[in-house]
């Protein structure tokens, strides 16, 4: 009996010890290059001089958002170090930076860099090196690839997703439109084109011409003289800012009124609305899935007071009528709930991991009903879009939230 009993105790002792270095490895903290107890770095690269400057501001307010939650005692205890390099817009210099960030600073992961051809450049390398390319600022369709590049994923909607909504809404009120495409020929342009095809369907024959331009050229004017006389009575403008308000002007000097629809990209007030003239551009539609920072409408907002709070107090250089900090505060927003989500396990498969588990997500300064979410085959973040009018001095979102899928 005595044995029996001395057997069972050692027995005991062995299954609570076993049971207890089992839950001691399960809380055991795991990290990769760039995340320790205390830190995690998180590399950067944005085009802080060159022809893309001016979305500069993107990376200064991701800065101050990471301060904000760094003074607030980090991400589960850990302080971000955010590394930033200026790549000029140039591809080659991208490469370089982003080698730097990977084999130098040794960064966990690369969050928010800004351009297409800049992203593509190092985006085989970040595949290969398995370091997140995470939440690229583009809205290139190629970002959502997870099969090919499962280390790189997009953001904010695609330009395919977002010229697709153009389809329904053209299709619906104008159901036998003449649609003239103005597009700049380079991936940006292409993709737009493609979603607008792609979203007509059947009716893609309503494209009475679609006439690319060159970012080289010095204006778009003669192209304008040439969609007017093709007979269009929609025109879609596929442009980047300085193009959007050449096209918004000279459709008024030759007295051509279509319905007229300029990309996301150039909805700025200030960089193009303003420049173009605001008599002018009256009843111009565009969509969006941010809220306006110079929009009266949101000051009562919950999301937008803890944005402007932040401004107040962690970037009081910003302008909060610029579209890029709005953007940039977002972007961080998501980085730190895909951080936080992380827990103990900083290692670059699990920021992936959770990066593609977001559930209905909502950052504080994206418009209300839009929301973030994410699958292991579906790299898409943000996929909805609300219309907007131009009218008085200001854009007016109108009609429902509407999403890009195809069939909804």
């Amino acid at each position: 009996m005595t044995a029996v009993r001395f057997q069972v105790a050692v027995v005991s002792v062995a299954v609570a010890l076993c049971t207890a270095m089992s839950s001691a490895a399960l809380a055991q903290k795991k990290y990769d290059s760039g995340a320790s107890e205390t830190e995690i770095k998180i590399g950067n690269i944005m085009p802080y001089s060159g022809p893309a400057s001016a979305y500069a501001a993107i990376g200064r307010t991701e800065e101050a958002y990471f301060n904000m939650i760094n003074a607030e005692g980090g991400i589960n205890g850990r302080k971000i170090k955010f590394i930033s390099y200026d790549d000029g817009y140039s591809p080659p210099k991208t490469v370089e930076q982003a080698r730097k960030l990977v084999e130098s600073d040794e960064v966990l992961l690369i969050f928010g860099s800004l351009g297409t051809s800049t992203n593509g450049a190092i985006r085989k390398y970040m595949n290969e090196k398995k370091v997140p390319q995470l939440f690229v600022a583009s809205g290139a369709s190629k970002w959502n690839d997870p099969k090919q590049y499962p280390w790189t994923m997009g953001w904010q909607p695609s330009y395919a997703s977002e010229a697709r909504i153009y389809a329904k809404y053209i299709m619906k009120e104008k159901p036998d439109a003449k649609i003239g495409v103005l597009y700049q020929n380079d991936d940006f342009g292409k993709d737009y084109l493609k979603g607008l095809k792609d979203g007509l369907g059947a009716k893609a024959s309503m494209i009475v011409l679609a006439d690319s331009y060159e970012t080289s050229e010095p204006a778009v004017d003669e192209h304008i003289v040439k969609l007017k006389a093709a007979g269009a009575d929609v025109l879609v403008s596929i442009t980047t800012p300085k193009f959007a308000a050449q096209a918004i002007k000279k459709a008024a000097e030759i007295n051509w009124h279509p319905m007229h629809i300029i990309s996301n990209v150039s909805a700025s007030v200030g960089g193009v609305i303003e420049p173009a003239g605001l008599e002018i551009s009256q009843g111009i539609l565009s969509a969006s899935y941010t809220k306006d920072g110079s929009d009266p409408q949101w000051n009562a907002d919950d999301g937008m007071k803890k944005f402007y709070s932040f401004l107040a107090q962690y970037d009081p250089k910003a302008n909060k009528l610029d579209a890029a900090v709005v953007f940039g505060y977002a972007a961080a927003q998501t980085l730190v709930k895909v951080l936080q989500m992380c827990g103990d396990d900083l290692t670059r498969e699990n920021v992936m991991k959770q990066s593609a588990h977001l559930k209905d997500f909502e950052p504080d300064t994206l418009l209300p009903g839009i929301k973030i979410n994410t699958a292991p085959d579906n790299f898409a973040p943000i996929e909805q879009l609300q219309m907007m009018r131009f009218k008085g001095k200001k854009w007016e979102l109108f009609g429902e939230i509407i999403s890009s899928e195809m069939g909804h």
